[in-house]
């Protein structure tokens, strides 16, 4: 069955995936939902390629498991200071393709960037095996730091979402998702169409034509969300500088994605110029095989089912959550500004 209610974020170690689940955690409060942490290994090289640093010697299962095991009791604690309460998981496979599969149960999966040899470089790393290209269900990226390695702040409220609009079906599902994570957070929602850098927008007909077209798109959002606070932005330039431009002042950025083409070439035209590299916002993908696995399910009858059954990939492994002064020290490092207001929260 897929998953409704739960998320799931994927952790190998590193910094940026403690921050995701930190994301992933505040989210899953908000919105009332449950959060699964999945440490993911594969062997015999597991230390190369899955974790964040080799812990130890490649190929002895038993010191891997030990390893994800201490990951996750990190992860928890992270977690656990956001009042979530998280199940714990361990997945033994290659972590692109488990990742994949694991898509068809979820309907949200959060992962981190800026990883180097660990899981991010994994799932972002190509765009043939990249998880937000290719996921069977919307995918959030959370960045660790900028372009020039600061740390980059995240916010414990949702105030603005951006979304890049256009007319494709994926697009259109991008805007609707988007819609309903403004909502969800009493946010502005900025509708922002990039048109060719040469298109004239100073002729009212020019411009006029793509309000119309933007208008069309969004009637049915305000219908749906009549109470939300819709910002209509036409830009005539580069969609990557545009949306990345759009992360800075937003607290996400969501985007559809449909596999080649179009927003593929947004996300992953090169390690230097796609979105997921330079956005200092988590970005929410909406990818090509989640929109299609939506309308085949609207054309069944039948119950949906998922296509592969979890206890075939991972295996829960309760563990305790680290230390209080474990848990301090991942916080600064991911997010100072956050840690201070958590320790200001604590004093009361």
């Amino acid at each position: 069955m897929v998953n409704d209610n739960t998320i799931l974020v994927g952790v190998d170690g590193s910094h940026a995936s403690y921050k995701a689940t930190w994301w992933a955690a505040n989210y899953a409060k908000h919105v009332g939902l449950s959060l699964q942490i999945v440490c993911a290994y594969s062997l015999p090289s597991y230390a190369a390629v899955s974790f964040d640093a080799t812990y130890t010697a490649m190929g002895d299962d038993n010191a891997a498991h030990n390893d994800a095991q201490e990951i996750l009791s990190k992860a928890k604690a992270i977690a656990d200071e956001q009042g979530v309460d998280a199940q714990t998981l361990i997945v033994t496979g290659d972590p692109s393709s488990v990742f994949v599969e694991l898509s068809r149960n979820y309907n949200l999966i959060v992962i981190g960037n800026r990883g180097k040899g660990g899981l991010a470089e994994r799932l972002l790393g190509t765009t043939s095996s990249s998880l937000p290209a290719y996921a069977y269900c919307p995918i959030v990226v959370v960045p660790y730091t900028d372009d020039k390695g600061n740390l980059m702040h995240l916010n414990n409220v949702i105030t603005k979402v951006a979304v890049g609009s256009d007319d494709t079906k994926w697009g259109i599902r991008a805007l609707q998702l988007a819609a309903k994570f403004a909502h969800s957070w009493g946010a502005q929602l900025d509708a922002i169409t990039v048109v060719p850098p040469n298109t004239n927008l100073a002729s009212d007909e020019v411009r006029g034509k793509f309000e119309d077209e933007l208008d069309a798109r969004l009637k049915p959002i305000l219908a749906e969300y009549p109470e939300l606070n819709v910002h209509k932005n036409i830009v005539a330039g580069n969609a990557v500088e545009t949306l990345t431009k759009a992360s800075r002042d937003h607290d996400i950025v969501v985007v559809g994605s449909c596999g080649r083409g179009g927003f593929t070439g947004l996300l992953f035209n090169s390690t230097s110029q796609g979105l997921l590299q330079h956005s200092v916002s988590p970005v929410l993908v909406v990818p090509r095989k989640f929109v299609e696995a939506e309308e085949q399910r609207a054309e069944q009858t039948d119950e949906r089912t998922a296509t592969v059954t979890l206890d075939e990939l991972v295996t829960e492994v309760p563990v305790d959550r680290a230390d209080e002064d474990v848990e301090r020290q991942i916080e600064i490092k991911i997010d100072p500004q956050a840690a201070d207001y958590h320790d200001d929260a604590k004093r009361g």
